[in-house]
């Protein structure tokens, strides 16, 4: 009896995506298309937390596996009582504690969801928030110590680097390989 010829498997580009990422770094794999994810298209512009001028402490590392370790956001240069603005349309999702600092969750439709800690919210679940518009400071915690924000971006749960929505992202430069 012949073996059965079995079709390739088809996986989503999503999937794709995180398994260039995971493969390559995050780096090299989101540069490579710099558009914002669909869902986020639909949404007006996104525009930086923090007031210029903007300097990013630490940059986004995507984890190998959901559980592993990993930097799933950017840290923003910002001390206690910075204003922190809106990234894009949406309604607060969460403004509260967590593990003794403040956070602030902004659901932007279509299952993007921005997230800043450690804050103070000037705003409570339920209030619709426009881009640019003040929603809380800085304050203290976390893993900045005072010294910076944590903005984190998840799509659909799966968190991204919050530069595929705000841009400024390198381009990705292909180099021959070394033999």
């Amino acid at each position: 009896m012949p073996p059965i010829a079995r079709r390739p498997p088809v996986f989503p580009a999503s999937i794709l995506l995180v398994a260039l990422v995971v493969a390559t770094g995050p780096t090299t794999a989101l540069a490579a298309d710099t558009s914002p994810a669909p869902d986020a298209r639909a949404n007006a512009e996104w525009e930086w937390p923090i007031a210029p001028p903007v300097r990013m402490t630490e940059p986004f590392r995507a984890p190998p596996t959901p559980y592993a370790a990993g930097h799933r956001g950017i840290d923003l240069a910002a001390p206690p009582g910075t204003v922190v603005r809106a990234a894009a349309d949406g309604v607060v999702a969460f403004a509260g504690p967590v593990a003794g600092r403040g956070v602030l969750s902004i659901d932007h439709g279509g299952g993007v969801v921005s997230a800043i800690e450690p804050v103070a919210a000037s705003v409570v679940v339920g209030d619709r928030v426009v881009s640019g518009a003040a929603v809380a400071v800085t304050s203290e915690g976390g893993h900045c110590d005072g010294s910076c924000a944590h903005f984190g971006v998840r799509v659909h749960g799966e968190y991204v680097s919050p530069l595929l929505f705000l841009g400024g992202l390198p381009r990705a430069v292909l180099l021959p390989l070394r033999g």
